[in-house]
């Protein structure tokens, strides 16, 4: 009967620090593109310019209808080919944010839609135009209800983020892959990682909640 490898686990942990390093680097880059990109989609999916409202439609059913990883390898393999050379963290970021920004613009519209339609026919009536209304009525009573799944978007990216292993990013489940091909320790590599997987999304489920209370 084999016993758990202490020593490989302890001479692992500062590789797969600095995996961690890069992974919530590229998380929180990511999840910032993708707010600006899902908010911005967000507006133009209640716009009333069809074919900025018909290409976001497409933009966001392609996110939603795509894997993670496909859409990871289009990115990183079409730049270069249309002549956009890109470092593999930007790339990364870029991919990761692209993924992101679908699923925000939803979370926006959504958020927008769910406000009480009389402040809409409040602004209307002060002679407020369609774009006024959204950026000055509804996206500010909207922050409230879209913060929970923005929140939940970022613990979900980071846990995507480990679908960049596939393309030799350096974060942190490639960094434990490294380890087990030279130390062939597969289990108790895997288990250090679900636990460093567990640590990041459970600190980021606590600024969540705290951000909840602080708007509640």
């Amino acid at each position: 009967m084999g016993s758990v490898d202490w020593g490989v686990m302890i001479y692992a942990i500062p590789y797969m620090l600095k995996g961690a390093l890069v992974t919530l680097e590229i998380s929180s880059l990511s999840m910032l593109l993708g707010c600006l990109v899902g908010i911005v989609c967000g507006f133009l999916l209640l716009s009333e310019i069809a074919p900025l409202k018909g290409f976001v439609r497409c933009y966001v059913y392609f996110v939603r209808g795509t894997p993670a990883l496909v859409q990871i390898f289009l990115v990183y393999f079409a730049l270069p080919v249309v002549g956009i050379e890109i470092a593999p963290f930007w790339g990364a970021v870029v991919a990761l944010g692209f993924n992101a920004g679908g699923f925000i613009a939803e979370i926006v519209r959504a958020g927008l839609q769910s406000i009480d339609a009389g402040q809409t026919e409040a602004a209307k009536a002060i002679g407020m135009t369609h774009r006024q209304t959204l950026y000055y009525i509804l996206f500010p009573q909207s922050l409230r209800v879209i913060t929970p799944p923005l929140t939940n978007e970022l613990i979900t990216l980071v846990k995507s983020s480990s679908l960049l292993s596939a393309i030799s990013i350096y974060e942190l489940t490639r960094a434990t892959q490294l380890i087990i091909s030279a130390k062939f320790t597969p289990f108790e590599l895997y288990a250090l990682l679900a636990v460093f997987y567990l640590v990041i999304v459970s600190a980021l489920a606590q600024l969540s909640e705290y951000i909840e209370r602080r708007l509640a």
